[in-house]
């Protein structure tokens, strides 16, 4: 069968709108988290939000809500230890680990190992139903909205956070929102790539981006388009190769950072 035939296939289109949305957030949301440098703390989101959903699995729940909520919670103390962590790198990879280890502990006691495993991890965007795709779709734009009504707020307190608050921006409530989105994004994502390869979408895109302008919204937009192309090619690729989608977005932004790498050198 030909790819012309397999787009006919709902689970096929549900695959592509939901892999849109996911690539229109995570270009907007990727952009802040490298602005800010914030690749480590959202490295160790993703592995308590595996926690999470290997423990709503063990109680029957959906690991989606389950990584949802653990995220969630996370996001937040992380802002309100903020100053402290910053500090401690140690204690944010201890919580890393612990995480794991945790929600490899749920894990061991669910019925469904296997197949419970390989989606959480590794992301499975070709089983996403329509009301998936119709939940993606929702909370997407929700983030999509919020962010875009902090956006010149949030871009000034990432580059400069003294001069913001003594401009009397709320500095603190801005990252406990942009925590938030950042915490609902991530789990959207893992639907494509699983929770070990978010960085793939969430830092990959748009940290080739930001190589290429410095400007504020040329960055945003190219993040957003290589976000968009890398996931059409892997879909497609995928299709015809029926190799894991996951490593095909993980081998398409692997390529365009290192192309992007030898053409600043030359």
């Amino acid at each position: 069968m030909n790819l012309i035939e397999f787009s006919h296939y709902d689970f096929i289109q549900n695959a592509f709108i939901a892999g849109t949305f996911i690539a229109l957030l995570a270009g907007v949301v990727g952009y802040f988290v490298v602005l800010q440098r914030l690749s480590f703390t959202s490295h160790a989101l993703g592995h308590i939000g595996f926690a999470g959903a290997a423990g709503a699995s063990l109680l029957g729940l959906s690991w989606l809500t389950g990584q949802l909520w653990f995220t969630l919670i996370a996001a937040m103390l992380m802002v309100f230890f903020e100053p402290r962590l910053q500090k401690n790198d140690a204690a944010i990879g201890i919580i890393l680990a612990f995480s794991l280890g945790l929600g490899s502990l749920f894990l061991y006691f669910t019925n469904h190992y296997a197949g419970n495993m390989n989606q959480i991890l590794f992301g499975d965007l070709f089983s996403v139903g329509l009301s998936g795709v119709w939940q993606i779709a929702g909370l997407s734009v929700a983030c999509l909205i919020v962010l875009g009504i902090m956006m010149r707020p949030l871009w000034f307190s990432a580059l400069l956070p003294e001069l913001a608050g003594a401009r009397g921006l709320p500095v603190r409530l801005l990252q406990y929102i942009f925590f938030a989105v950042l915490a609902i994004a991530m789990t959207l994502i893992s639907q494509a790539v699983g929770i070990l390869l978010i960085f793939t979408l969430l830092v990959g895109p748009p940290a080739i981006a930001m190589q290429c302008s410095q400007r504020f919204w040329p960055s945003i937009l190219l993040s957003i388009g290589l976000n968009l192309m890398v996931i059409y090619a892997a879909l497609i690729i995928s299709i015809a190769t029926n190799w894991p989608l996951s490593f095909w977005i993980s081998a398409l932004v692997f390529v365009a950072y290192g192309v992007m790498q030898v053409l600043r050198k030359l």
